[in-house]
């Protein structure tokens, strides 16, 4: 990733006041995105409160989607098991940031078993590419001596972050890689972790699910400041001690 004095990173207020612009543009929910999709427009979808999707890998048409009730992990309520505290703490993995989204993208893309198809097709991953190069996308990254074997990505604007997609190859590998990303969020003034629906493996963690009307008020709040993704170091791996102390330092506050 370029460094931040060569990123184009966009302000999130002047986004938002485009985002109205959204609807009247046909940027509804399931529409087809049938105009062509840029990474600037993809950040005015995400300030409405949509993202897109593909019906499958090998489909490359995107459409918009905005649930009725919106996953969310409140980074005041984090919980993390006494169990993966224990993993996160062995530093049994070493995680990195920003080091391989592309290689992130892909295994998140990948089939398997249980889901043969995925929503991420090439015009997705050329995308959210482009946004990595922008510095809005992001990846955490995973690995087991020089193995990639978890990791996730997502998207920021201002101070809300918006989860895309994970993969593990080993047990927990992916719960790691959202530890580390809490933690990164919370130093970096971050309110909002979107994670857009709800499933049993983020419930562990203290999702829950809004409604709309809820989600875009807390979305409204979180375009309004600046964050800081890389205010944790990003040139080497941090401690899973280090980790933990910000996670429990944010909820001992709240």
């Amino acid at each position: 990733m370029p460094p931040q004095s060569a990123r184009r990173l966009l302000n999130a207020k002047t986004v938002a006041r485009a985002a109205s612009a959204c609807y009247a543009g046909g940027m509804s929910s399931r529409d087809s995105a049938s105009s062509e999709v840029t990474p600037e427009l993809l950040l005015r979808a995400y300030a409405c409160g949509i993202f897109p999707m593909s019906e499958s890998a090998d489909d490359p048409g995107l459409f918009w989607v905005e649930p009725e009730r919106r996953g969310i992990i409140p980074l005041d309520g984090f919980r993390i098991s006494s169990r993966l505290a224990r993993t996160v703490r062995s530093d049994v993995f070493t995680v990195t940031v920003n080091t391989a989204f592309k290689r992130v993208m892909a295994e998140c893309a990948a089939p398997k078993p249980g889901r043969e198809d995925t929503w991420i097709n090439t015009r997705i991953r050329d995308l959210y590419g482009e946004l990595h190069e922008m510095g809005h996308a992001h990846s955490v990254e995973v690995w087991q001596d020089d193995t990639l074997v978890g990791g996730l990505y997502g998207v920021s604007l201002g101070r809300a972050f918006f989860g895309e997609s994970m993969f593990h190859h080993a047990r927990d590998a992916s719960k790691v890689a959202l530890v580390h990303l809490v933690a990164r969020l919370i130093a970096g003034g971050f309110k909002l972790l979107d994670t857009q629906y709800v499933t049993d493996h983020l419930l562990s963690f203290g999702a829950q699910e809004v409604p709309r009307a809820r989600y875009r008020k807390l979305l409204d709040a979180s375009l309004d400041g600046v964050a800081e993704f890389d205010r944790l170091p990003t040139d080497f791996p941090l401690k899973g001690t280090t980790v933990l102390d910000i996670i429990a330092g944010r909820n001992d506050a709240s």
